[in-house]
């Protein structure tokens, strides 16, 4: 086929996969392209793509394959040949301005990516020439606005790039995306800034003299408002937060961007073209503004910093009297996140001092009452609203300015306009059909913790407000009850029943906020009102459950006000003389902590038993029960209790029907939440009775016996009740093992469960093997059972439970590897949930079983015994049988790995001395790759790494004084078969220490010494290469082996891990006096070149 047949079919076969209707035909075009992209020769064909102009697909294909190929880790280019690739990219795109958007955005991609690849490239005269990228972007910017639409996206997109590890990045190391990230900071970043300030200036100017922009301008402004807030979000001090913390960001600008921010233009260029830009632009310039509002506090002194804060807040006030532009959603919610930035950057004190805080408090808070009351307004933007508040009421006790704060009259109007706009939407939801909010219940709890600190401001007007509300609702939903049911009232009954669940979560929300605050006697008897009419509310529903009436959300709305008030009134750190429970004890008689426990247990028996049907109710039910049975006091009381003991002797289905074998197999992972709360309950009174331990699991052991019957019964078994009663005693058990943490409890659990009925377990395996519902509750029982929790297997010195306990174990990890082995061909989207997951849990197993410290291994060889052979000739199988790049690609897959051979290493190392070659050399690749992972997983690696090296150098010290050996470890054959392997090592740990961010120093010293030990003459070499280049390093390295002897004994470690320490240390002094030397002659009139 000829190039030019090749490159249509690669344009028809893009049009297929982006255009075409036919499901196969677009999977079959989607293959042919993903080969066409993993070639070998795609490079040219990928220009000459370009180049024909016939199919924007065919370019999107063509820049996404190039940019695959440079991001490889190995993909073979030299930098001459990337360096041609990136400015052919700059050629292309100025002289093709029409592209469609989407090939554009491809090719700046690759421009950012390609650049930021080989940041610190040099060629042959020293030079980094992928740095000098200010005269590249030059001829854009002073071009046609077009063209100029262009520059800025490049500069843009390399922003973002160089703030944003990418996958690789994010999956191995991010040392060298932070020390590129720096460089790029210090070198370019304010430039880029202080260049999109200019062009935004130039048309503001614009814009205010012709008001009017076309297409080009508009897109040109938005692109450099995008540039800005990429500017400001970046990551200047390597933190790598998320969008998590987005209501604590603090942007740490460096101190040399100063003067930008301390003119007072910086604030208005952005407050004024929110004034002015249309609507779908604004957003853009209030979201620079949330960034400005957001700079550090020491970047200013007091005066400045007043001075800063006035300009802010009287730009915030004119927005808040002239707020047409916050008609469009994007724009109201940056500006909510403007206010939100107000009090978490800046303190209340400093904002009561404000030439104009009375007047715009006043303003925000009729802006935030109005916001609580349209349901139109995205709740993600009420949460920054409340959020202001929020901080403001918990400011308040600390507050030290004589200035009036005014907190104590807004305060509970936003309170009020919350509470009653939340009842108001319930009409609009039954009635209108409104989303409802309880279908987000995450965000109502977010909303109803912030509430929870407002409320207690000024709280009596709070407390009066819900308990006129409450009785009020109450009592027309009890009317309703008990009138004659037709349609209507049945959607009556609906909407008092919504306002109740609100009343009931505020209330739970209201009492829990005293943990924040502050509170009085008067406060806490205000909350037994609230919580008095909340427990009667509860009391008449729990009668109408038996009656069939069933209101989920009320239900839900009943836990989360257990969880609030258990918080505030019921633990260890709760003063019992509270004066809350003198309501409760006048219409309940719970005069103290133990009758409100029981109230707690009854609800808890309740909804076990009738919601059993309901995963969510029952998880929350679980929830309470396992908080309370942590509780060193609490949990004492409870077991006293005639309802708890009713459970811990009847946790059988008929009583508590989630546990039925009936139910979805993943709802049953509630079983062990419940069994992991039973298991401490009944520990505290009776752990060592074993007539009450054999009492207390009948209904497990009953549930056992069946199973045992229906395996070894052909009649009896039925293939999915078998599965299912298996997963769900496995969950049961594994919760109970958990909860076991004394030495008592676990041995009369191992007693009961070996040899009695672990070949359940075993023969589950031989059926179930290949489906991980049923293998991974097994494996992750054993798990908990070889798990030496606070030192609870230490077993008699005539037992052999300890031996016995790894040989079951053993047997079934062999029995699980060997035929997970068999399965071949599993999908990629398959892999981890079918074999990788099993896997780690083995890694995990074998681990903690090695690492218990409960048996002699010595024993197994001395006596023939194979278990310990065959779990690791196993778990070997199982290691070769998965790629290095999938260990590094699963995080909980790379830890249980490293943390295994971290453990043989310790403590087998003639174990893995001795593997076959292809094993050991697998293991050290995998070490070489993790010592540029996480860095968890580095530690490990460097541990593994010190462990394998001290062996080598122990047999290499005993040949070389030719001591009688009767044979040679494989792995120093290994060695000298590839001299190679670890000087490589050497080389990395090295870079490591010496070019990157090392924050395991301490563990990358550790196997430091013995590689250079071991390769002295290739250690001298390098140190050579770096002297050549730096000669003033002289005294470093003079200092780094400096007292140190050739051997690996403690005291010499010590003291070579002090030099490491040193040296460092004295590296990063000599790096930052050589850059400052280097940078002193830096042009300082980049911007006025692109500019000019």
């Amino acid at each position: 086929m000829s190039d030019e047949q090749e490159l249509i079919q690669l344009e028809t076969l893009c049009k297929q996969m982006y255009e075409s209707n036919d499901t196969t035909q677009r999977k079959c075009a989607e293959t042919a392209l993903f080969m066409f992209s993993n070639s070998l020769d795609c490079l040219p064909k990928c220009q000459l793509l370009l180049e024909r102009r016939d199919s924007s697909y065919a370019q999107l294909l063509a820049a996404t394959t190039i940019s695959k190929l440079i991001s490889r880790s190995q993909n073979n280019l030299n930098i001459e040949q990337r360096l041609e690739i990136r400015n052919y990219i700059l050629n292309y795109l100025h002289s093709n301005t029409k592209l469609a958007p989407f090939v554009l955005q491809a090719l700046v991609t690759l421009f950012a990516r390609i650049t930021k690849i080989g940041w610190f490239d040099s060629n042959k005269d020293d030079k980094f020439v992928f740095q000098e990228i200010i005269p590249q972007i030059t001829h854009f910017v002073q071009g046609s606005v077009e063209s100029c639409n262009i520059g800025v996206q490049l500069i843009s997109n390399f922003v973002l790039e160089m703030n944003q590890p990418n996958s690789q990045e994010v999956n191995r190391s991010l040392f060298k995306h932070r020390k590129i990230a720096a460089s790029f900071r210090d070198k370019n970043l304010f430039e880029f800034f202080q260049l999109a300030q200019e062009l935004l200036n130039r048309a503001l100017e614009g814009l205010k003299a012709t008001k009017f922009l076309d297409e080009d301008q508009q897109t040109l402004i938005s692109n450099l408002l995008k540039l800005t807030i990429h500017c400001l979000s970046f990551d200047f001090i390597g933190a790598s937060s998320d969008d998590s913390s987005d209501d604590l960001t603090c942007v740490q600008i460096p101190t040399n961007w100063r003067p930008a921010f301390l003119d007072p233009k910086t604030l208005k260029l952005y407050f004024d073209l929110f004034h002015l830009l249309p609507s779908h632009l604004s957003s853009l310039s209030l979201s620079c503004l949330v960034q400005l509002a957001s700079v550090r506090r020491t970047l200013f002194n007091n005066l400045e910093r007043a001075t800063f804060l006035n300009n802010l807040i009287n730009g915030i006030r004119c927005i808040l009297e002239n707020p047409q532009g916050l008609s469009e959603a994007g724009s109201y919610h940056e500006f909510c996140r403007l206010l939100a930035r107000l009090k978490t950057n800046y303190q209340l004190g400093e904002l009561v001092k404000a030439d104009e805080y009375a007047k715009t408090l006043e303003l925000i808070a009729n802006f935030t009452i109005t916001s609580l009351r349209l349901w139109t307004v995205a709740s993600n933007s009420i949460h920054y609203l409340l959020i202001l508040w929020q901080k403001m009421v918990t400011s308040v006790p600390y507050i030290k300015a004589n200035e009036p704060h005014l907190l104590e009259r807004f305060a509970p109007e936003i309170t009020r306009a919350y509470i009653t706009s939340r009842l108001d939407l319930v009409n609009e939801v039954v009635i209108n059909g409104v989303d409802d909010p309880f279908d987000e219940i995450v965000m109502i709890q977010q909303q109803l913790e912030q509430l929870s600190t407002i409320a207690r401001c000024e709280y009596e007007n709070t407390c009066t407000l819900l308990v006129n509300l409450f009785d009020q609702t109450a009592k027309t939903y009890q009317e309703l009850m008990q009138s004659i049911h037709t349609s209507q009232t049945n959607i009556d009954i609906e909407i008092q029943e919504s306002r109740l669940t609100w009343l009931v979560y505020i209330i739970g929300a209201a009492i829990g906020g005293r943990v924040f605050l502050n509170s009085s006697d008067e406060q806490d008897q205000m909350d037994g009102e609230l919580a008095f009419r909340v427990l009667q509310l509860m009391h008449y529903t729990d009668v109408r459950l038996t009656q069939g009436g069933f209101c989920k959300k009320l239900e839900l709305g009943f836990l989360s006000f257990f969880e609030q008030f258990r918080k505030t009134y019921v633990g260890d750190q709760v003063q019992k003389t509270s004066t809350v429970y003198k309501r409760l004890s006048e219409a309940f008689g719970l005069n103290e902590e133990t009758l409100v426990l029981s109230v707690f247990v009854c609800k808890i028996i309740t909804n076990l038993k009738f919601w059993g049907n309901d995963e969510t109710v029952v998880m929350r039910t679980l929830k309470i029960l396992s908080d309370l049975s942590i509780g060193y006091s609490s949990v004492r009381k409870l077991v006293q209790l005639e309802q708890i003991q009713f459970i811990l002797n009847n946790h059988t289905a008929q009583n508590f029907p989630f546990l039925s074998n009936s139910f979805d197999i993943n709802y049953m992972k509630c079983r062990t939440i419940f069994y992991t709360s039973l298991g401490r309950l009944f520990m505290i009174d009776s752990g060592e009775d074993e007539d009450k331990f054999e009492k207390f699991m009948l209904p497990l052991t009953n549930s056992l016996d069946t199973l045992t019957n229906m395996l070894s019964n052909k009649a009896m078994f039925s293939a999915d009740e078998t599965k299912r009663a298996l997963i769900g005693i496995a969950r049961d058990l594994r919760g109970l093992v958990f909860s076991f943490v004394s030495k008592s409890n676990i041995m009369i659990f191992f007693n009961w469960i070996y040899p009695a009925y672990t070949p359940v377990f075993h023969a589950a395996i031989d059926l179930w093997y290949n489906d991980p519902q049923v293998t991974t509750p097994i494996l992750k029982l054993y798990a908990e059972l070889v798990n030496n929790r606070s030192q609870r297997l230490q077993f008699d010195i005539s037992s052999p439970n300890g031996i016995l306990l790894f040989r079951d174990t053993s047997k079934l990890l062999v029995n699980y590897g060997s035929k997970i082995l068999m399965i071949r061909d599993i999908a990629d989207d398959q892999l981890y949930p079918m074999k990788l997951k099993g896997v780690s849990i083995c890694f995990s197993i074998l681990k903690l079983a090695l690492s218990g410290s409960y048996v002699n291994f010595g024993v197994f060889q001395l006596y023939g015994d194979r278990a310990l052979e065959d779990a690791l000739n196993t778990i070997i199988k199982l290691i070769l049988s998965i790629s290095i790049s999938d260990i590094l690609e699963y995080p909980k897959l790379s830890q249980s790995y490293f943390v295994l051979l971290e453990c043989i290493a310790q403590d087998h190392m003639k174990f893995l001395a001795n593997l076959e070659p292809n094993v050991f050399l697998y293991i050290i690749s995998s070490i070489s790759e993790g010592l540029n992972s996480l860095d968890m997983i580095c530690t490990a690696c460097c541990s593994i790494l010190d462990h394998i090296v001290t062996y080598i150098f122990k047999e290499v010290s005993k040949q070389n004084k030719k001591k009688d050996f009767n044979e040679v470890q494989t792995c120093i054959k290994i060695i000298e078969m590839k001299p190679e392997i670890l000087p490589n090592m050497l080389s990395t740990i090295l870079n490591i220490i010496m070019f990157e961010d090392c924050r395991n120093q301490w563990s990358m010293s550790r196997p430091l010494l013995g590689l250079i030990l071991l390769n002295e003459s290739y250690f001298d070499q390098w140190r050579q290469s770096i002297l050549t280049m730096q000669p003033h390093m002289t005294p470093l390295f003079d200092g780094l082996m400096n007292g140190i002897e050739r051997n690996l004994l403690s005291k010499n470690r010590d003291r070579f891990t002090q030099n490491v320490s040193t040296f460092r240390r004295d590296l990063c002094d000599f790096q930052k006096t050589n850059a400052s030397n280097n940078c002193g002659n830096s042009s300082n009139n980049i911007i006025n070149d692109m500019m000019n």
